[in-house]
């Protein structure tokens, strides 16, 4: 999927990728958003497949780099 934008992503998959951006991990978003672990991954998952990313941070970086996120 090439030029992703933030119309892909569900609100909560957007504010997730925003946290990933600022460093949190998944227990502190699951604490932060009062949601499992699990979820937090299940949402992560979906962000990946939707930006074609092989893992967090290419996912950070390609959202940046595509605009869908700033810094």
């Amino acid at each position: 999927m090439n030029n992703t934008d933030l119309n892909t992503l569900t609100t909560r998959e957007a504010y997730i990728l925003q946290l990933l951006t600022e460093g949190y991990d998944s227990s502190e978003i699951s604490d932060m958003l009062y949601i499992s672990t699990h979820t937090v991954k299940a949402h992560i998952s979906a962000i990946l497949k939707k930006l074609n990313a092989k893992n967090r941070t290419q996912a950070v970086y390609k959202a940046i780099k595509d605009g869908i996120l700033k810094i």
